[in-house]
Parts: structure tokens; sequence; C-alpha cells
């Protein structure tokens, strides 16, 4: 009977070989260990082999030089030449032997013909006697016709110890160099099983609960300390998110109770006291005119979502940011007014962007609206945006109270208000939607006391400009297409207009 898979890979040594730790040892073994073979090859190749090419080569100049001999003078000049040969040979390692019909030496510094070396063979490795010492020797056995032979050849014995000396060396460097990258890889698999285990171990933390493990780093600034950082900062990002959601539901629990409460105690009481058809009218619209508000809440709640979620990305499109200023404090100039506030408003012109108009309106409304609210009569709300390189600044400026220095982080948190706040209308919400539609376009919300000798608050709103070079020229190309159409169909009018007799335009 089989043993169950789950049991099977719960195997230790089955674990390591299917681990990454383990395949990444054992590709740098089998790297290290293909790198120490080329090695050797490559030294065997250089000297064992280096010296085998040269006794052959050597060989080959002694049958050349040979035959030349015996063309030219038969078997005579073929025995001097050996004499001179064995002469000039200083390191003694030359063979030569050559035998007549009936066997017997003619000249050469061989006692015999070699048992192992037959008459009609050519590239021989055999044993031979060389001045009366065993040796090997490496020859060439050339037939000259009439039954005489000719052996030329060289001891080999001292190359061959140095080839075995040089076969041992490659064969224990192998060796060494096997076990090195055994031992390497077995270092390798527990360096990086290490650090895995540290980012497992933080994973099973977080997904217990646990969210503010984080993963250590090294120090090293290598690829595993990069992975822990972006890890560490998406934990972060995780915890703020996290942070969040307990705040606004902490928020809603509290900002929207009193409301409910209220709006439930007017409802019983009216239905408790009142009789008539038109005071109950005038709970029931008291009361949807607050539910109103709660639900606009919420709609605020689930617009902010959405912009920090990016799912408004797509609705972006060029658009004349000047217009959509202009716009903005056009609306907002009759409420200054009624308040007694004086608005002013001079952004740029020309300034284009690519975004969602609709968000960037709603942000500046935003701005405008707290700014006018919390400025009494008399003061002033300013309104300006310029092009700052590939980003566009909007400043809103007020002469209000402002907001204290360490407020300032957190005027753009989910409901909160500050106690300056508390008995102004407003849900807590204005200032996350602007600083949510700012990281959607890229840009940043900051708050800048106004001048020492004046009181009041800057907003700063930076928008990036995305494409608006290219929406600029696109849209300027597509107003000069639309002047060019206009002016053909006017012509054309004109002369249906002259053969007609009648009137071109009014």
């Amino acid at each position: 009977m089989s043993e169950p898979a789950a049991q099977r890979s719960d195997r230790p040594l089955l674990r390591l070989v299917r681990s990454i730790g383990f395949r990444i040892a054992a590709l740098h073994a089998v790297l290290l260990i293909a790198a120490a073979a080329a090695l050797g090859g490559f030294f065997w190749w250089n000297t064992a082999g280096y010296l085998n090419r040269q006794v052959d080569q050597s060989l080959r100049n002694d049958v050349a030089l040979m035959s030349a001999r015996f063309d030219e003078g038969g078997i005579d000049a073929l025995a001097r030449t050996i004499a001179q040969r064995l002469a000039e040979d200083a390191d003694d390692e030359q063979v030569y032997l050559l035998i007549g019909p009936d066997g017997r030496r003619i000249a050469g510094n061989l006692d015999s013909w070699p048992a192992r070396a037959p008459a009609d063979a050519q590239w021989l490795e055999v044993p031979i006697v060389h001045e009366g010492t065993p040796s090997v020797g490496r020859v060439y056995v050339m037939d000259l016709g009439g039954s005489h032979s000719l052996l030329i050849g060289r001891d080999v014995a001292s190359r061959l110890r140095l080839r075995d000396l040089v076969g041992d060396a490659v064969m224990y460097g192998s060796a060494l160099a096997v076990l090195l990258a055994g031992l390497g890889g077995m270092v390798v698999q527990r360096v990086l099983q290490r650090r895995i285990d540290q980012v497992a171990i933080t994973a099973a933390a977080i997904g217990q609960g646990d969210l503010s493990h984080r993963v250590p780093l090294s120090g090293t600034d290598d690829e595993f300390d990069a992975l822990a950082r972006t890890f560490n900062s998406m934990l972060d990002r995780i915890g703020a998110l996290m942070d969040g959601v307990r705040q606004v539901s902490n928020a809603i629990a509290h900002d929207l109770r009193t409301p409910i409460a209220r709006t439930r105690a007017r409802l019983e009481e009216s239905l408790r006291g009142t009789t008539d058809a038109a005071g109950l009218r005038a709970a029931m619209e008291r009361g949807i005119g607050e539910l109103d508000g709660i639900i606009a809440v919420f709609q605020a709640i689930l617009r902010i979502a959405e912009i920090e979620a990016g799912a408004r990305r797509s609705a972006f499109s060029a658009f004349d940011l000047s217009a959509v200023l202009e716009d903005a404090a056009e609306l907002y100039g009759a409420v200054a007014e009624e308040k007694g506030v004086r608005l002013e408003a001079a952004p740029a012109p020309g300034l284009a962007m690519v975004g969602d108009r609709d968000l960037v309106l709603q942000a500046v409304a935003n701005l405008l609206d707290n700014a006018i609210k919390f400025t009494p009569p008399g003061g002033e709300v300013a309104l300006h945006a310029a092009r700052r390189e590939d980003v566009v600044e909007i400043v809103v400026r007020d002469t209000g109270p402002g907001i204290p220095e360490a407020e300032r982080p957190l005027v753009t948190e989910r409901f909160y208000r500050s106690e300056a706040s508390r008995g102004t209308p407003g849900s807590g919400l204005g200032l996350t939607l602007v600083e949510a539609v700012a990281h959607l376009h890229g840009g940043t919300l900051r708050f800048e006391s106004a001048a020492p000798d004046r009181p009041g608050l800057g907003a700063v709103l930076r928008l990036a400009l995305g494409e608006a070079g290219l929406a600029m020229r696109g849209a300027e190309a597509g107003r000069r297409r639309a002047a060019r159409i206009a002016r053909a169909a006017g012509q054309g009018r004109a002369a249906v207009g002259a053969v007609t007799g009648g009137p071109a335009s009014r």
C-alpha cells in the first residue's frame, strides 16, 4: 500500500530536495564542478597533451628526414644519418633501430626489436630497453623494402611520469572542487533558507493578526534587504489602512450616532406630541434632511475609498484647469459675498492638465468652502494657480484663525475635527477627499502659515500635469482645424448666396 502524498511531503529529506535553496545550491555546485572540469581539461591539454604533440611532431620530422636520406643514398646513407642524430642527442631521448633481412642491427641504439612492435605497424607506444634500462618509447615503424625495417622513436618515460603527475593533480583538484562545491552549496542553501524563513515567519505572524511584525534587515543592502524593505513598506501600508479602517469605524460610530439619535428623538417626540398634519410634515422634513446629511457622509466615504483605490483613473482626460478654477470661484463667489468675505481669484490662464475634471473641481471647492467658512466677515480669500515645471500649484489663502502646527498632519484624517471647528457644520471629510484627489493625480496637499504679520492659512494643492503638454498641443490643433473648417464653410455659404442672389448669413 503506497504512503500518502501528504506524509511523503513531510519527510525532511524530501522537503530539502524540493526547497528553492537546495536547487540554487545544487546549481551552484554543478557550475563549480563544471568550471573545475573545464579548468582541468584545459590544464591537461596544455601540459600532457602538449608533450604528446611535441613528441609526435619531432617524430614526423625524423621520419621525413630519414625518408629523404634513404631516397638519396640508400641503407648506408640512412645508417650514417642515424649515427649523426645519436651523436647530437644531448638529452639521450632519441631511439633508432635499423635492421636487415636477418633481423640483426645495422644501426641504432636499441639492442633488439621491441617485442610489441610488429614490422607492419606505424605509431606505437611500447616497452623498450634503452641503454640497458627498461623504459617506454613512442615509436614509428618504416618498411624500407628488401626486408629492411627502420624504427624511429623517443624515450617518453620522463614525459609519462610528468603526465601521470598532471593526471593526479587534475583528479585530486577535481575531487577537491566537488568537495568545495558540496560545502559551498550547503552554505548557500542555509543562507537562503535562513533569509526565506525570516520572511515566512513574518508572514505567519501577520496571518495570525500581529501587524507589528516586520522582516529583519541584515544590513548588507543586498537583494533580500531590498525585498524585506518592500515587504515592510507593504506591511506599513496595510497597517496604516487597518488603522484607518478602525478610525473610520470609531468616527462613524461617534459622529453618526448623534444625528441618528437626534433624528429618532425628534421623530418620536413629534409622534407623541404632534397631532396636526402640518406639524407631522415639518417633523418628517427635518428628519429627512438629517438623514440626507447622513447619506451624504456615507457617499463621501465611498467616494474617498473609490479615489484611493484608483478606480477613477479611467475617467482621466485633458481639460482646461484655468476654466475649472474660474468655475469654482464663480460658484463660491455668492457664498463669500453673503458672509461678507472678499473672494479674489487669479489663476494663470491656459493651464491644461490630464486628470479627472470633476474631482479636481470638488477638491478646489472643498478648499474654498473651508476657507470661506473659517474666515470672519471682512476677511479675504484668495485663489491662485500657476505652473511649476511638470506640476500645477493651486493655492487657497484666507485670513481666518488658521490651523495649529501640531494639528496640520491630522486634519486630512477621516472625521477629524479640531476643537475650534466643532461648532461649525461639516463631517470632517472635506480635506480627506482633497488629499485623496491629490494622491490620485500624483500630487500633494500641504498647509502653510501666512506672513508673520498677517493671520490666516494657505492650502497648497500640487497636481501633476501628466500629458498636459500633449493635450494642449492636441487641443490647439483641434481648434485650428475647427477654425479652418469654419472658414471653409463660411466661404462656401458666401458662394452659394452669391449664386442664388440671397444673403449668405445673418
